[in-house]
């Protein structure tokens, strides 16, 4: 017979909704998890169950409880997260989860790192020059990139930022696009601007734009620039090829940061070989000063059904290639 255990935790002094969530929506989630009866009783929390299942709820709600110290709201994906590493015996990483935001934006809204994984890519953008930042979809490479830049733009750690992107999934040709040239590049770059208008006010992007303080542009008008004081992100790098990637990290000028998103499972380049991000990890690894950092399924911060895709492809990847 399983010896059941009860353990209690105070919340004394602790803002219960901000750990809980709504209806103690995040009391659920574990009990879902593991099974545990868990209760929230005045100012503690009481575990009843298993010896396994309690003392990993224990892990848990400790280390929530030092994000909310910290200021932190916990929500849905923070305890998935937790649960996850938990589950494979890293929760002792997460004690020092939560230290660094990365910016209050001129919204009043606090960004910060989500995933350990997020937490080293904040900390990389603050020490190195060029950051290289490859991941799948939903890891938050350019938002976090873009957080920081509008910082750094606030802070006067700058004097501008630079917003670059292929401006067509396999390549530059925009000739044979209709209209002028903000309708042709438009469709191409409005992710960036989507991360830049939860960034400021509307009002503040159009006059730094029209002052360009902020410019966002194709890749194949950084050709023959050289970009100094600025915060430069090339997104969507896995559709350059090596030698635009060379001509962009040429441009680099004094008192500037570049960082360089991607995701090279999905290159739409015509022959993905020839991706410049694919390509670039290997020419630059010995350069001590640059810094990849590497993200993945368990990095994403959007509903918990991407990573369940992101496996799902990952592991058909290399079936389907055996097939043929």
């Amino acid at each position: 017979m399983t010896r059941t255990v009860t353990k209690r935790i105070s919340l004394t002094d602790i803002d219960q909704v901000k750990l809980l969530g709504g209806n103690d929506a995040n009391l659920r989630m574990l009990r879902r998890e593991f099974g545990a009866k868990i209760t929230a009783r005045g100012e503690e929390i009481v575990i009843e169950g298993n010896k396994d299942e309690v003392s990993a709820v224990v892990r848990i709600l400790d280390n929530l409880i030092v994000s909310v110290q910290k200021g932190v709201t916990i929500g849905e994906g923070d305890v998935r997260y937790a649960i996850s590493m938990v589950c494979q015996n890293q929760g002792s990483e997460l004690s020092t989860f939560h230290n660094d935001n990365v910016a209050y934006h001129d919204l009043r809204k606090l960004i910060r790192a989500k995933t350990l994984g997020q937490q080293e890519y904040v900390k990389a953008m603050r020490t190195y020059d060029i950051v290289f930042s490859i991941g799948p979809a939903g890891t938050g490479k350019t938002y976090l990139a873009m957080a920081h830049a509008v910082s750094s733009l606030q802070r006067r750690d700058v004097d501008r930022i630079l917003l670059v992107r292929p401006a067509v999934e396999a390549g530059e040709s925009l000739g044979f696009l209709p209209g002028d040239y903000t309708e042709k590049v438009g469709p191409y770059l409005r992710p960036l601007y989507d991360a830049l208008y939860e960034m400021m006010p509307a009002e503040k992007i159009k006059k730094r734009l029209d002052m360009g303080i902020i410019e966002v542009a194709p890749l194949a008008y950084m050709r023959g620039r050289t970009v100094n004081n600025s915060f430069v992100i090339l997104d969507e790098a896995q559709n350059t090829t090596l030698d635009q990637m060379k001509m962009f990290l040429t441009r680099l000028g004094f008192n500037s940061k570049v960082v360089i998103t991607g995701d090279i499972t999905q290159i739409d380049l015509s022959d993905k070989e020839d991706s410049g991000l694919v390509l670039i990890q290997a020419i630059l690894k010995s350069i001590e000063d640059i810094r990849f950092i590497y993200l993945t399924e368990k990095d994403v911060v959007r509903h918990k059904l991407v990573q369940e895709i992101i496996k799902a492809f990952e592991k058909h990847g290399p079936d389907r290639r055996k097939r043929r």
